[in-house]
């Protein structure tokens, strides 16, 4: 299952999800989604675990914990498709 976790410090590491998600079973993925300019958090991530059950106490066990001094946000993720497209563009007119 793919969990969402929010409102993370912007000095939290992969090191702190995985540490915080093991404690309810095998973390296979730790992704933190960083600004692809700067390369800072974007206060955001995403944790893979392959049993289901252990991912659901996790979500349950972890949502509104603080990790680092902020309380954080943890849910299954949505898949991309589910998400509303925001166009695009912007470009100019030729």
């Amino acid at each position: 299952m793919n969990i969402y976790v929010g409102n993370l410090p912007y000095s939290a590491t992969d090191a702190d999800l995985r540490e915080a998600f093991a404690q309810y079973g095998d973390v296979s993925n730790v992704q933190l989604i960083s600004d692809k300019f700067t390369g800072e958090s974007k206060g955001f991530g995403f944790v893979e675990m392959d049993n289901n059950s252990q991912a659901d106490a996790a979500i349950k066990g972890l949502n509104g914990t603080a990790i680092k001094g902020r309380n954080i946000t943890v849910n299954q993720a949505k898949p991309r498709s589910d998400r509303p497209s925001h166009g695009g563009g912007g470009g100019r007119r030729y």
